[in-house]
């Protein structure tokens, strides 16, 4: 976990307050994270991208140091209607979007509604169609789930749960675990939690889904080759859907960025740079 200097910026959209991180200049990148992660997530790729962007990752609504409301709407595609309040408080007229996880799924949908806010679409390890909510998350859906588990219970899960998306297990450090679970903790962090596994719901992606094949914009899809959250035929399916989209493998699992934070970082400029 190398980290940056970067600092969090705040502004409110909708009337909630909204955590990014801010660096560079140039056209705009929007990095946008899934879940349990935040905006964190980009902290190693954020310093080479923004040699040649402005680079803007926040944390979405309920996630990170953004407000976590306990009555709003947390689904993706509240996110995606956040994520344009966003950009125009931001006076972001049109942006690259760089994408992962659940931060794929609003990428997509926002490609779909609202296509000339995008220029170029960079998608890693993203939920798509159907490949979502992962087996892991879908018991602690379950009515009760949230009720029978304590806080302490909750917070190793957390641990727990980081070494499974790694493929090389000594970047599965306890400082990136402490990261990942600082915005977690406590029973209102286990609260904001929970409120963001109940909206996890494929019928967003599935809905859409005929409509990504109409996509103008130049896609590039990242994926690591030994996911177990996101599987590869996913990838290949994004690949054989999107008709402007080219698939780059590299090896690592669900947590690229943190595996192979050079190697994404140079993949995903190399793209937007074309």
């Amino acid at each position: 976990m190398n980290g940056t200097d970067l600092k969090h910026e705040y502004l409110r959209v909708d009337g909630h307050r909204i955590a990014y991180f801010e660096q560079g200049d140039g056209p705009p990148a929007i990095l946008l994270h899934g879940i349990p992660t935040s905006s964190l997530l980009w902290r190693n790729i954020i310093p080479t991208l923004a040699t040649q962007r402005r680079v803007i990752a926040p944390d979405l609504l309920n996630y990170g140091k953004s407000d976590k409301p306990r009555d709003a709407d947390v689904s993706i595609q509240a996110q995606s209607r956040m994520l344009i309040g966003f950009m125009d408080a931001l006076g972001i007229r049109r942006a690259d979007i760089v994408a992962h996880d659940i931060g794929g799924g609003i990428a997509q949908l926002l490609a779909v509604n609202h296509p000339e806010r995008i220029h170029r679409l960079v998608l890693a390890d993203a939920v798509c169609f159907d490949s979502w909510p992962i087996p892991e998350f879908k018991p602690l859906q379950e009515p009760g789930a949230e009720q029978a588990m304590s806080v302490d219970e909750f917070e190793q899960m957390h641990r727990d749960f980081l070494p499974k998306g790694m493929h090389d297990q000594n970047a599965a450090t306890p400082e990136l675990a402490d990261m990942i679970l600082e915005p977690w903790r406590g029973e209102d962090g286990k609260r904001a939690f929970f409120r963001n596994l109940r909206r996890l719901n494929p019928e967003y992606t599935l809905a859409i889904a005929d409509e990504l094949k109409h996509l103008p914009h130049q896609a590039l899809i990242v994926w690591g080759r030994h996911d177990p959250f996101q599987k590869s035929e996913y990838a290949e399916k994004l690949r054989a859907t999107l008709p402007n989209a080219r698939l780059e493998w590299i090896d690592a699992s669900h947590w690229l960025t943190e595996e192979r934070p050079e190697e994404v970082a140079e993949v995903i400029g190399n793209f937007l740079a074309e």
